[in-house]
């Protein structure tokens, strides 16, 4: 079991800049085992794919939106994943959860066992 915490959203306006970030605790594996990922879902849509990384953090996806914008990092020795956001757009606003699974990385929200209770992120225009 693993539970993840997301933290760090909040408020800011477009162009602005936030950095989130998630915090892995619990029995099992280490987190440095773990594929990690960003989703995110605003109200009436899917959830969807934003950013994973590799367990040893030296591979990262984005999706489209995401690309240039985003970065999804991860400190093992801290067993946290961030994902720094600029040039923020109100698009962009949405609950955003982190996730954990073993394997390679996924670009779709299933197959990734673990889930945290999301953070809302809003930019206003």
């Amino acid at each position: 079991q693993v539970q993840l915490v997301e933290s760090g959203g909040g408020l800011v306006q477009a162009g602005g800049s936030l950095r989130l970030s998630c915090a892995a605790s619990g029995s099992g594996r280490t987190f440095s085992s773990y594929t990690m990922g960003w989703f995110r879902q605003a109200p009436g849509k899917e959830r969807e794919f934003v950013a994973t990384i590799t367990s040893g953090g030296r591979t990262t996806y984005y999706a489209d939106s995401a690309k240039g914008r985003f970065t999804i990092s991860r400190d093992n020795a801290e067993n946290t994943v961030y994902l720094q956001m600029k040039s923020l757009k109100p698009e962009d606003t949405a609950v955003y959860y982190c996730a954990a699974r073993f394997g390679r990385p996924l670009m779709v929200p299933y197959d990734y066992a673990y889930w945290g209770q999301g953070t809302q992120v809003t930019v206003s225009s």
